[in-house]
């Protein structure tokens, strides 16, 4: 039933000039019933209010001269007054003086009479008036009536009843006729959509009734069908088209994937190779390393041999030139062992944890200023640093290798000066060291992390050039990236960055 009328204008518009109607006529209703009982009740108090007044002027001189006779005849002419059940008259001493009830009943008057004032009581009326004369009351009038308010409201119902269903039936009949004249137009306009949207055939016109509103409408779909019909022969124009177009682009598309299959085979073979020579790259390394290691013993072994064996035999300017030997083989030999701990670091698997950065930052600044000689202490400015998440003995050679350079960069000023802080993002920890050292020319900044790369000879500073080549490779690994500020003359500062997240991987 919901379903159905939902779905039909019709009854729609039906149950709406029903509604409306019935809704009037319970608003017209209710006031109406409200207005006429709250006059009912006040017509009630005001006729009793008015017999009070009648019965105590009345009955003034017999209360006076003490006459009870006198005033009990007053009291049952209120017999002509039916919707009276009960009165009574007191005297100044608040005693019984004459009393009257309907024959019908068997009531019970009040003892003592109240205060001048009128209420309702139940299904009666009741009022309490004084009896004055000359500013001298003689007595209280008492009077009980009849409050028909159910009986009264029952028959509004039924006229109620009755004006509304008659009313319904007009307002039905009214609903009929505006069907007719407004509805049927509209509901052949919809019939007419219906039969366009299944036959998709746009020749078809609504047909006008009315020069109103209804008829423009009408007006308005027959040409919005005209549209859509010229509409709909250029779309289907188009798609014939955007089919030719689609075909071309699925074998275009055919086309492209084999040329990314090809593209993929060959950078899948690409990284094989790639892989397969990193490893021959790391193993070449190693071999390299460790063969290189024989000779150089033997040449420190044999030139110890000849200063100790041959010493006196050999002048001053020969000496020289062992010394040289052995410090450049000496030398060497660290150049080997930073080439093999850059070959092993491609190879080590991280072991991450939370690091206290501050503490691993000072523990490896105490451990290299403390090899530094008493003159060249540096001062050290220490920030709280974030915490972090990384492999700590790779971490740890980070701060080893950056303070390390700070320090040797700084070690010829008066007051040498490390500062070592951090900044913080959404993504990632940024922690730097600056110094006030001897800095470098930055047209040279991509040299600086490069494997033996360096921007002062080895005279003036020592090293071997391999440190900020770990650095950048261990920071790499953890996801982060490195960077290098300088002037020359006036410091560096290098930094790195940590990942908030994990985002670690291998190199």
């Amino acid at each position: 039933m919901l379903e159905a009328i939902a779905r039909s204008i019709r009854h729609k518009l039906s149950l709406l000039v029903l509604g409306t109607t019935l809704a009037a006529l319970v608003v017209t209703g209710v006031a109406l019933v409200i207005y006429d009982l709250r006059a009912y009740r006040e017509a009630g108090f005001s006729d009793l209010q008015t017999q009070a007044e009648i019965l105590g002027r009345s009955s003034a001189a017999a209360l006076a001269f003490d006459d009870p006779k006198t005033a009990a005849e007053n009291v049952q002419l209120l017999k002509a007054k039916p919707e009276i059940s009960a009165a009574a008259i007191y005297n100044a001493k608040g005693k019984l003086f004459a009393t009257y009830t309907r024959r019908d009943l068997d009531l019970e008057l009040p003892k003592l009479p109240g205060s001048d004032g009128s209420f309702v009581e139940g299904r009666n009326l009741v009022i309490f008036k004084r009896i004055v004369q000359n500013n001298e009351i003689l007595g209280t009038v008492y009077m009980r009536a009849d409050y028909e308010v159910f009986g009264r409201l029952f028959g509004y119902l039924g006229i109620f009843g009755a004006v509304t269903a008659l009313s319904l039936v007009i307002a039905l009949v009214i609903s009929g006729w505006l069907q007719n004249v407004l509805i049927k137009p509209i509901l052949d306009i919809a019939e007419l959509t219906r039969r366009v949207v299944q036959s998709r055939d746009f020749s078809l016109r609504a047909r006008k009734t009315t020069d109103d509103e209804i008829g423009d409408l009408a007006n308005a779909v027959n040409a919005m069908l005209a549209e859509i019909g010229r509409r709909s022969d250029a779309l289907e124009e188009a798609n014939r088209g955007l089919e030719r177009e689609m075909s071309e682009r699925q074998h275009a598309d055919a086309e492209l994937r084999r040329l990314n299959d090809e593209l993929e085979r060959r950078v899948a073979e690409r990284t094989t190779q790639l892989e397969a020579a990193n490893k021959e790259l790391e193993a070449f390394s190693y071999s390299v390393s460790h063969d290189l290691r024989a000779p150089l013993r033997a040449v420190v072994g044999f030139s110890k041999l000849l200063v100790e064996d041959h010493g006196a035999h050999i002048d001053e300017e020969a000496h020289r030139k062992l010394d040289v030997i052995q410090s450049e083989a000496q030398r060497m030999g660290v150049l080997i062992d930073d080439l093999l701990a850059f070959s092993r670091l491609g190879r080590k698997a991280l072991t991450v944890g939370e690091l206290d950065m501050t503490s691993l930052a000072k523990s490896t600044y105490e451990g290299l200023n403390g090899q530094q000689r008493r003159g060249q202490r540096a001062e050290l400015r220490l920030a709280a640093l974030p915490r972090a998440r990384g492999d700590r003995a790779l971490l740890a050679q980070v701060w080893a290798n950056l303070l390390s350079n700070a320090l040797k960069f700084s070690s010829k000023r008066e007051q040498p000066l490390i500062e070592v802080n951090a900044v913080s993002d959404e993504k990632e920890h940024i922690f730097f060291v600056r110094d006030n050292g001897a800095g470098f020319d930055p047209r040279y900044q991509a040299k600086l992390f490069g494997v033996f790369q360096r921007l002062h000879s080895s005279s003036e500073f020592p090293g071997t050039g391999v440190g900020l080549a770990l650095v950048q490779r261990i920071v790499t690994r953890h996801g982060g990236r490195v960077w290098a500020d300088s002037k020359p003359g006036e410091g560096a500062t290098f930094y790195f960055t940590l990942p908030r997240e994990d985002a670690h991987g291998s190199v």
